[in-house]
């Protein structure tokens, strides 16, 4: 993907508009946080929320970091493998030095929090909801916590909840920019007084436990995921020397099971004229004959971008530890009409037997209606192309820049891309990563390959308009074929909300998301599913079965768990059917990101979980909200309140959400991974997911509690299944000859 976030398409005279619609939460016309198809900011200009008439405004050429000089005798990958080394910190009474991340001893907290753990695996347990409601839950009042007020347990073990407190006023941070030396790519958090003052402790509480990172240092978009020699391949955007956008190489690990990983020597660095700002987001395909071929694009010593070959320096290396940049390079350049800036992201080949040629796609947009665009080309020998003529798809003007393209089958036997398919059961997912805003987009269509054509299913839901992959933060997704199990898996990177200065001081930043597992829904046939793939549940242990709980209008119920940090949850909700009837008034418009968050109070919502709550100042609220519309019909919508996530001012916090199908019959279902400084919900089985990052300051190690929470007015809900999973952590350490 693009090489650096310069301020997006911009309108003369107005508000920039993605800060504007940051702001806002309006994101479009569609948002209810538009009026009149504008926003406005206190004390400055209105801008434009409809996603058409951007106009592009002039790029600057990025300010990158030239990479570090490796001297001619030290090869780039013992380089990459000295900056893997871990500083020997111990802690003390212990023997073993600490990974990168660490800062300090653990707080006595969470090792009491560790020796209260049970040690046996898979033990299951039941409390009924009569003892529960005695000795294990308590109910309160719900204003206390959504309010800004307190509860306070006595010596005896009652509860009472203080006066509400008004919240402290959140400001904003404001975004920085290549003007500053930061890429967009970094955080959008900035304080100018130096930012939170973040203890050791609380630093080291965010690294995650089961989430795949880089040993330390910066990451952002998953490169070419393959299954290669028996090995799950995971590359990565990575700056192997610090903690923000610069040095753009490709890390990579490898895994038996995509959950604990193995740590290699960067794979590809900035060495060339052709890549030496950049060693951009690329693909790998595995050829028919075992050969391996390697697409990326190169950011050029002009800033242009280009795209280029590499192949294993060893093809019989089931690791692909060394690579070759083919002499050839750059083997594709950007075609007339196209910016020298907007053309990147080669995707995975296939083969179309209509003409016994390879062919790849490319993003890129047409200025005219700022417009995302597809290029195809086919070849014969990944060094020679010919470009195709016309666009695979045009979309809709507004949808801007198309980078991290994907296209895949889904609903027949298989998601291997094999070219086009006129079969009626199959749909195609053409995916986007939208550059203007930072999120994924996903259509369903059919694809003719031979006249090199995609048509949405639905064209109100065209590419970059309609469904996303997540709502939450969530980017640059990049899907693989896994043939071991005849399955389409999707990574994407999640990056960081805090401030740049909190980055630097942790040492390292952004994640990648569970691998999912994609298909298509077959009960509705206009979404995709979802799911954590599931080796992820070889983590599980001591599962705690809390069904059957009733949660009245107004009340929170807190879970007696071990520890809140590394979870598992599993939640299915069913509201009192008598409420539901009773209820006459119709309340439409709702909006997650454009709502007052968890504390908005409607007649059957919200209601949910709190994770990473301490009862006190600091949760972050998963839920669903449930309306019901003119016409009696009933729409469910489900999000995430960041805003009370952390004390930390300067943290960037939102209300993420969107829509979601729920059929008759079906109860209101969610699956919550909660992993330290990020949650990541699957609603409805994976019709919808919801990332988001939190950052507690209190909230954290034992006092990281997990609340069920009814906000409604005029409706009772019932937790009719509620099974919490603690998870254990996966492994993440260097690559051992044993490991052979």
């Amino acid at each position: 993907m693009d090489a650096v976030r310069p301020a997006r398409s911009q309108r003369t005279g107005a508000l920039d508009i993605p800060t504007c619609c940051q702001r806002t939460g309006a994101l479009d016309k569609r948002s209810t946080g538009c009026q009149n198809n504008k926003c406005t900011v206190r004390g400055k200009n209105p801008c434009i929320c409809t996603r058409a008439g951007y106009k592009s405004g002039p790029l600057a050429p990025p300010l990158i970091h030239p990479p570090p000089r490796i001297p001619p005798t030290l090869s780039r990958h013992a380089a990459a493998a000295d900056a893997m080394e871990s500083s020997a910190v111990v802690v003390p009474g212990t023997t073993a030095p600490l990974l990168p991340y660490a800062y300090a001893a653990l707080p006595s907290s969470a090792d009491d929090a560790r020796e209260n753990q049970s040690s046996g695996g898979g033990v299951r347990w039941r409390a009924c909801a009569a003892v529960l409601a005695a000795s294990a839950v308590v109910v309160l009042v719900v204003v206390a916590l959504f309010a800004g007020g307190r509860v306070d347990v006595g010596p005896a073990g009652e509860v009472s909840a203080a006066a509400s407190v008004p919240a402290a006023k959140m400001e904003m941070p404001r975004s920085r920019g290549k003007d500053f030396g930061v890429s967009e790519k970094a955080s959008l958090a900035y304080s100018a007084d130096g930012g939170f003052p973040w203890s050791n402790a609380m630093l080291q509480w965010q690294h995650t436990g089961f989430h795949f990172q880089p040993l330390r240092h910066y990451m952002n978009d998953p490169n070419g995921p393959v299954y290669y020699g028996g090995w799950y391949h995971l590359f990565y955007q990575h700056n192997p020397y610090g903690d923000s956008w610069a040095n753009i190489s490709w890390g990579h690990a490898v895994s038996k099971d995509m959950v604990n990983w193995r740590h290699l020597p960067v794979a590809l660095v900035p060495d060339q004229w052709y890549d030496i700002n950049g060693v951009l987001t690329g693909s790998i395909t595995v050829l028919p004959d075992g050969r391996v071929i390697l697409l990326y694009t190169g950011n050029t010593d002009t800033f242009a971008q280009v795209q280029c070959l590499a192949v294993p320096a060893d093809p019989s290396d089931p690791l692909l530890r060394s690579w070759i940049k083919h002499p050839a390079n750059p083997i594709l350049l950007p075609p007339p009409g196209i910016g020298l800036k907007d053309f990147r992201d080669p995707l995975t080949a296939w083969f179309e037997h209509s003409d016994n040629t390879w062919r790849i796609i490319i993003g890129s947009k047409d200025d005219d209606g700022h417009a995302g665009i597809i290029l195809s080309y086919k070849t014969t020998d990944f060094v020679n192309y010919e470009l195709m003529p016309g666009t695979m798809h045009r979309g809709p003007d507004g949808t801007g820049m198309y980078e991290c393209l994907d296209i895949f089958p889904v609903g027949g036997n298989s998601s291997e891309m094999l070219g086009g398919d006129s079969s009626p059961e199959v749909l195609f997912v053409l995916k986007e990563s939208a550059n203007d805003e930072w999120h994924d987009y996903y259509a369903l269509g059919r694809f003719d390959a031979a006249a090199n054509t995609w048509t949405p299913q639905d064209p109100e839901a065209d590419l970059g308009i309609g469904l996303r992959y997540d709502w939450g933060k969530y980017y640059a997704s990049k899907s693989f074929y896994d043939p071991t199990k005849n399955r389409r898996i999707v990574w994407a990177y999640v990056g960081e909300t805090d401030s740049e200065q909190a980055d630097k001081a942790k040492g390292w930043a952004s994640l990648m998301s569970i691998p999912r597992t994609v298909e298509l829904d077959k009960k509705t046939r206009t979404n995709l599913i979802q799911w954590p793939v599931e080796e992820i549940e070889t983590l599980r242990k001591n599962a705690t079965d809390l069904g059957g709980i009733t949660v009245e209008a107004g009340s929170v119920v807190h879970l007696p768990l071990q520890q809140g940090a590394q979870l598992d949850i599993e939640a299915s909700f069913r509201l009192n059917s008598s409420d539901v009837d009773a209820l006459n008034e119709a309340d439409v418009g709702f909006n997650c990101s454009s709502s007052a968050g968890a504390a908005m109070r409607g007649a059957l919502g919200p209601f949910g979980l709190l994770v990473f709550a301490d009862g006190r100042h600091e949760q972050t609220a998963a839920y669903f909200y449930v309306s019901k519309g003119l016409d009696g019909s009933l729409l469910t919508h489900f999000c995430h309140d960041e805003s009370r996530s952390t004390r930390a001012k300067d943290v960037v916090n939102r209300v993420v959400g969107g829509t979601v199908p729920v059929l008759d019959g079906e109860t209101f279902s969610v699956r919550v991974l909660v992993d330290h400084s990020i949650v990541q919900s699957f609603v409805m089985g994976g019709r919808t997911t919801v990332t988001s990052r939190a950052y507690p300051t209190e909230a954290i190690y034992a006092a990281a509690g997990v609340y069920l929470f009814n906000n409604a007015t005029s409706a009772t809900i019932v937790a009719e299944g509620l099974v919490v999973y603690e998870m254990a952590s996966a492994e993440s350490r260097a690559f051992l000859a044993d490991d052979m």
